[in-house]
């Protein structure tokens, strides 16, 4: 699978990427020496190779998983597909006036020579990248359906190679009469075969593999095969040239290399992405064309043809500053405009109009994803625990933002969350960690689902529902918890399962009863149950069983526990920058950030005399004169009835004000008397105002229960507003 945090040399390497591109179209160079301005428009020939292969990194890594047979396209491709055609479409209406403009209409066969230009070559010189994307991925899809990664970059590679011999090694097939009249034919469909495809597909099968079969990074060694790279890509272009081969110059045998190594460097820096860089290098690529017709027309009004046409360096950079500033323009506002779809994460509410409501900063959540990952052993991979809604944190949002950050595993506890994430876009790994009976196999099947089994008869049940085509599970085994799973003392009935014929088994894992406590009691008795897994895995490998990656910590057995040899963990509540309870000792201290705050409206201020009653059973009685403020949240929104009473507080004016009488459904009462509240005014229940801070381990305390437990509570008509 892709790494686990974000990779932001890859975005910044899309702008870069895009002022290539622009340099092939501008010539900078052309002026002053066409050998410079050859090689760098040779240089420049990685860009598009280069967006080929991160699209096939970050789309396509999963399907290249061992023994995994795509049926069907995954929502996220299907996602890619409809928002590439979308685009396609756009940017064919957007050039069509500089198409008829420049009499490029086709005046005969108009139908045919549409089809032509919008499957292959593109309906502007520039825009075949779109379809050879869109074609590109089916292709690979395709065959990815049929045969082994191997096999399936073999015909990618097959591919290149005959769309290599009509582009700039063209002069090698024209001595071949049979080999020549092959490509005139070919020609007569075509204008090139830079396509999706003999193109496309060499390169978005590369990226997939790089995605599917990661390898330690060594930045020397990848920094020195660029270098040898490069230097076999300019002395092949130079060749080439000499020769008088090409036909044109978008294919070279070294830009696969190239692009390998490129891209493999550019994995090597690790932390948060840059999708505002991913949108905005794209924007660049799409306008430019539009910004050469624009400088050409500044030209010629301001009689400055010299200085903007002529004269090639001022051109490019003309041009290219033109296309950044509508790029950075027109990209700036699609992100205050955009439903991000994957992210499920919608425009904010009118929070002036809002009663309650919960902020969610998912950039925290990115960050604590990091630090956790960064407790992990080498090899270890985080698989996000995002049930029960992300701990009411949301989900799709939740899911959206760590896929943006590389975290390519979930876990959820019901196959309907697992499917709400699948409708999001979310593509990799998702463990179902609860139980689902074998009925519900073509559910599992659908939203491609590893589900948990619990015990010798429910794998046995799953493998006959699953007949010929094996089921994807993780197995639990049960250390002492008591709780799911097939005793780990069974080390038979735990090998039956690995040899079940319907099932393939993607886990083995455990779960840990007291990792979140000091006791020394406990510490044992979770060295005890790490010690049973790890004695069961030891009978496993001794029997012959090859097994599947194993994982056993949770977010306080990341903190707390030396970690084990496991390929997975799985952080839940410290993910949202929270732990069970405040008391939760961690041997490991990473920076973890809350990432929800809770806020609610002040709707009613009154005056209540000394002695009066308020709030049901009159619970509260006031000794002073009392100023009482109503706060619109109650346990009807996830507020406990138990923080009430004095027991909880709230936030006024970056001041403590303890919540009195009982929590009701819809309203709270809080003694405001010091806080100088007014109607209008925000109570903050979790979360930070001016320098106080209630957290949400401290607001359970409070009311009794855990971190774990309040945030879940937070109610569907508590709005979520999400932080970028």
């Amino acid at each position: 699978m892709t790494a686990r945090r974000g990779y932001p040399a890859v975005d910044r390497f899309r702008v870069a990427a895009a002022l290539l591109v622009v340099c092939i179209h501008t010539a900078p160079l052309a002026s002053f020496s066409a050998a410079a301005d050859f090689a760098l428009k040779t240089l420049a020939r990685l860009a598009v190779p280069f967006f080929f292969t991160a699209t096939g990194f970050f789309l396509l890594g999963e399907l290249v998983r061992p023994g995994l047979r795509p049926r069907t396209l995954s929502p996220g491709v299907r996602r890619f597909l409809k928002k590439t055609g979308v685009l396609y479409a756009a940017c064919t209406v957007l050039y069509l006036p500089v198409t008829l403009y420049a009499g490029n209409f086709p005046v005969e066969n108009v139908l045919g020579e549409l089809v032509r230009d919008a499957v292959l070559d593109g309906t502007f010189y520039h825009l075949w990248y779109l379809p050879a994307a869109l074609l590109g991925v089916l292709v690979v899809c395709g065959l990815l359906r049929f045969l082994r990664p191997g096999a399936a970059a073999g015909v990618c590679g097959a591919l290149y190679l005959a769309g290599l011999l009509g582009d700039s090694w063209y002069g090698l097939a024209k001595q071949l009469p049979a080999l020549k009249e092959g490509y005139d034919a070919l020609f007569g469909v075509m204008d090139y075969t830079r396509n999706g495809l003999f193109f496309a597909p060499a390169f978005l099968m590369l990226g997939a593999l790089l995605a599917g079969f990661p390898a330690r990074r060594r930045p020397r060694a990848c920094l020195a095969g660029l270098g040898c790279s490069l230097a076999l890509l300019f002395a092949e272009a130079f060749g080439l040239r000499a020769l008088g081969w090409p036909r044109h110059d978008s294919m070279y045998l070294a830009l696969v290399p190239c692009a390998c190594f490129l891209f493999l460097c550019l994995l090597v820096p690790r932390g948060g992405d840059a999708p505002f860089l991913r949108e905005f290098s794209m924007l660049v690529y799409v306008l430019h064309p539009m910004a050469i017709v624009g400088v050409r027309g500044a030209a010629r009004v301001l009689h400055a043809r010299e200085w903007l046409v002529e004269n090639s360096l001022a051109h490019f950079a003309a041009v290219a500053a033109a296309s950044c500033a509508a790029a950075w323009l027109l990209a700036r506002l699609s992100q205050r405009r955009r439903w991000d779809g994957r992210s499920g994460t919608a425009p904010k509410p009118d929070l002036r109009r809002a009663r309650a409501w919960a902020e969610v900063d998912l950039e925290a959540v990115a960050r604590n994803a990091g630090a956790l990952q960064g407790c992990m052993p080498a090899g270890c991979r985080l698989m996000a625990v995002v049930k029960a809604d992300a701990y009411g944190h949301g989900a799709p949002a939740v899911a959206g933002r760590l896929w943006q950050a590389g975290v390519r595993a979930f876990a959820v506890a019901t196959p309907e969350e697992g499917a709400q994430l699948r409708r999001c876009g979310i593509t990799g790994e998702i463990l179902v960690l609860g139980y689902a009976d074998a009925a519900r196999i073509r559910e599992l099947r659908r939203w491609r689902l590893c589900q948990t089994v619990t015990d010798p008869a429910h794998a046995r049940a799953l493998a006959r529902a699953a007949g010929r085509r094996p089921l994807p599970v993780h197995i639990a085994v049960d250390t002492g918890m008591h709780r799911l799973g097939t005793d780990a003392g069974a080390a038979p009935a735990v090998a039956e399962m690995l040899r079940l014929p319907g099932l393939e088994v993607r886990g083995l894992f455990t779960h840990l009863a007291v990792a979140d406590s000091p006791a020394p009691e406990d510490a044992a008795f979770t060295r005890t149950q790490l010690d049973a897994f790890e004695a069961l895995a030891r009978k496993l490998r001794g029997a012959g069983y090859t097994l599947p990656p194993l994982h056993a910590q949770a977010s306080c057995g990341i903190l707390n526990q030396p970690q084990p040899d496991c390929g997975y963990a799985r952080p839940g509540i410290a993910l949202y920058g929270a732990l069970s309870t405040a008391g939760c000792a961690a041997r490991l201290h990473p920076v973890l950030a809350p990432a929800l705050a809770l806020r609610a409206r002040v709707v009613s201020v009154r005056r209540v005399p000394p002695g009066e009653g308020a709030g049901y059973g009159l619970a509260f009685r006031a000794r002073r004169s009392t100023r009482l403020a109503v706060v619109a949240i109650g346990y009807a929104d996830g507020w406990p009835r138990a923080a009430g009473e004095g027991r909880g507080h709230v936030l006024l004016h970056g001041r403590r004000a303890p919540v009195v009488g009982r929590v009701c459904m819809d309203q709270l009462l809080v003694d405001a008397t010091d806080t100088g509240a007014a109607v209008g005014d925000v109570a903050t229940l979790i979360g930070a105002d001016g320098p106080e801070r209630i957290t949400a381990e401290e607001a359970a305390e409070a009311a009794g229960t855990i971190a774990n437990e309040l945030l879940c509570r937070i109610g569907p008509r508590v709005p979520r507003v999400y932080l970028r």
